[in-house]
């Protein structure tokens, strides 16, 4: 099964120079919660934006258009179906970015995870339309607005409509 989980502002913005946007604990401890123990597929950029790569208890995938191209302590896959062959069928992977690899497997996913930061934000990476028709929310769970943040935010899950 492949899911995404990715955090997105109200104009899709997902990131900026290489890196994230803002700073949300309690959605930092949600993804690992999610990812822990699962296949994380990324793109090169996204490995190396990681604060510790690899990311500890997770198999690390990364995809990378160089061929023979290794990266300790990774599996390499040199295309999205050579990545999508090397998953686990019998487990949820979870695609963590970037923007090009959100793009190649939003028709793949099965489930979405979605932190929806309520606020545009000046990115320069940004993830794809979603067609909603195509998706049904499963569960969502709203933050109120916080001084800190500065934004309020929600999380919301999404499984593909047979």
């Amino acid at each position: 099964m492949l899911s995404i989980i990715v955090a997105i502002a109200e104009n899709l913005a997902i990131g900026k120079d290489n890196d994230l946007l803002w700073h949300i604990p309690e959605d930092l401890k949600r993804f690992k919660q999610i990812t822990l123990g699962h296949t994380i597929i990324m793109g090169k950029k996204t490995f190396y934006s990681l604060p510790r790569r690899p990311l500890p208890n997770r198999k690390s995938l990364v995809i990378t258009d160089i061929p023979g191209e290794i990266i300790e302590g990774c599996t390499m896959a040199y295309s999205i179906d050579d990545a999508v062959a090397k998953c686990n069928q019998a487990e949820e992977n979870f695609i963590i970015g970037g923007a090009s690899v959100y793009r190649q497997f939003l028709p793949l996913a099965n489930r979405l995870y979605l932190t929806r930061v309520r606020k545009p934000f000046d990115g320069d990476v940004f993830f794809p339309e979603i067609d909603y028709s195509q998706w049904k929310l499963v569960s969502k769970e709203d933050f109120p607005f916080d001084e800190g943040l500065g934004f309020a935010f929600s999380y919301e899950n999404y499984e593909r409509k047979e």
